[in-house]
């Protein structure tokens, strides 16, 4: 079997569980990675056995890598991005796409000038759970989708990140940091959306860290931390949205639920990949348990780029596609930017609903 070299750029949080799941698809091989720290890299290359520890500019201009993750924090994606697409290299980024739409459009005019694919996170909809979710649709189970709901309500990352001040900087918040687990998810189950309605506020300027090694820290915050918003996708459904940091109540809201004209499906966390989902169809009393159709159902990042590479070697389609990206990415500013106007966005990108996957998929990675 052909192998795609992978080299990873950023070795920071979330790096381990991309260079752990990768080594476990057969046609990836991870080469190298890669930190502007480049003892961070080291570090990770020896733990995780990476034949190679580089400085970002040698893993970019290794000619022996065909596709470069990105890691980097979302100000860096765009720049990363480009810089590997203009080495000849296949991307694949962390979500965002990029933190602004010019940016990500860059990104998708490069990578076509460059005859060169461009993948993003989340991928967390190639899982069991929203897969299972989606055959059912799929399958007429709640009839035609009317509606949605979706809510990622918290209490801030500054309780327990070790370093969240980019989670209140421009190209942070709740929209930007959760929005495309919630968007690519909608997305995913009920296709492209149309039409936005937003209204977003800060509600405290100033937040305090109370992690370590931070505790005490001031950060200014500069970007809104309480969104809620009104969906109107291009099949006819209408969902609503809601992403905050402000709770510090917590909440008892679920994660996402598809109402149907002949049913209610109750969708998992769009930022795990198994379940639980439930569904209760019309006239019946409660919901039921619904078996997971699908394979990953555990912490499978890595899925997106498997697909991706497997997209490359065969020279068929992937999901995690950088249109379905930049569709959430402008979805995400579509809300803020209704606000700001008082009045609707309407969206200027589309994108194909990902093909759901085989029912044939291996069980796990």
């Amino acid at each position: 079997m052909k192998k795609l070299k992978i080299g990873i750029v950023g070795c920071g949080n979330i790096s381990s569980i991309y260079m752990e799941n990768c080594q476990k698809f057969d046609h990836l091989d991870l080469v190298a990675c890669a930190d502007l720290d480049e003892q961070h890299a080291q570090a990770q290359a020896a733990k995780y056995g990476i034949p190679k520890a580089y400085s970002v500019q040698e893993l970019l201009t290794d000619p022996d890598i065909e596709l470069v993750i990105n890691l980097t924090i979302p100000k860096a994606h765009a720049a990363v991005c480009i810089q590997a697409l203009e080495a000849g290299k296949h991307v694949y980024t962390e979500k965002p796409l990029a933190v602004t739409r010019e940016e990500g459009q860059q990104i998708l005019e490069t990578a076509k000038k460059q005859n060169l694919l461009v993948g993003s996170a989340p991928d967390t909809f190639l899982g069991a759970g929203i897969q299972t979710a989606i055959h059912l649709i799929e399958q007429g189970e709640i009839g035609v989708p009317i509606g949605a709901s979706a809510f990622m309500i918290t209490r801030g990352h500054e309780h327990w990140h070790p370093d969240p001040a980019f989670y209140y900087d421009i190209g942070g918040g709740p929209m930007f940091d959760m929005g495309p687990y919630y968007l690519t998810a909608l997305v995913s189950l009920l296709g492209p959306i149309k039409r936005i309605s937003g209204s977003t506020r800060i509600s405290y300027p100033e937040r305090t860290v109370t992690s370590e090694p931070k505790a005490g820290t001031k950060i200014q915050v500069a970007t809104p931390t309480h969104i809620s918003g009104t969906i109107d996708f291009a099949s006819g459904a209408i969902g609503t949205i809601t992403t905050s940091f402000d709770a510090f109540g917590g909440t008892s809201l679920p994660p996402i639920e598809i109402y149907g004209s002949e049913g209610t499906l109750l969708v998992p966390d769009p930022n795990t990949f198994g379940g639980p989902v439930r569904i209760r169809k019309r006239d019946e009393k409660e919901f039921v348990d619904v078996s997971l159709s699908y394979g990953y159902s555990q912490n499978s990042r890595g899925l997106g780029v498997a697909d991706m590479a497997q997209a490359i070697l065969s020279g068929s389609e992937h999901r995690a596609n950088g249109n379905l990206a930049y569709h959430v990415l402008e979805a995400m500013h579509g809300f803020h930017d209704s606000s700001d106007n008082g009045k609707h966005y309407i969206m200027e990108s589309t994108c194909e609903r990902p093909q759901s996957l085989s029912l044939k998929q291996p069980t796990s990675i």
